[in-house]
């Protein structure tokens, strides 16, 4: 397992990893075991979307960073796109849910789960 430099790797914030924890004990899944996989794939608004995924299978070429508890894996195609990008989640009146702020992203749609880099 190859581990990331967090400089150049993907930032949970802490309000990202404690939503991430209790959506791990609400679903009873195995804490010591899962793992949150994140990537890109063709697609969504702006070219690329987002993918965020609760998984306990890791490849041996997934890059993985820990933060708040949070094991946070990547596969090095994605990570290109994704170097940088801190994962934050907002519970607002307007809505909740995870939102990215990727500095390699070139422009992103309206609703946030999509970028063109």
């Amino acid at each position: 397992m190859a581990v990331a430099d967090t400089t150049a790797g993907i930032i949970l914030t802490e309000l990202a990893a404690k939503e991430i924890h209790r959506i791990i004990e609400e679903q009873e899944l195995d804490k010591d075991n899962v793992r949150l996989r994140v990537g890109v794939k063709g697609g969504g608004c702006s070219g690329f979307s987002y993918i965020l995924d609760l998984t306990e299978s890791q490849k041996d070429t997934d890059e993985a960073i820990e933060h708040h508890g949070i094991t946070v894996i990547c596969d090095p195609k994605s990570l290109l796109y994704l170097g940088g990008t801190t994962i934050d989640f907002k519970d607002e009146i307007m809505g909740r849910g995870f939102v990215f702020q990727n500095p390699n992203a070139t422009s992103s749609c309206g609703c946030g789960s999509s970028f063109s880099a």
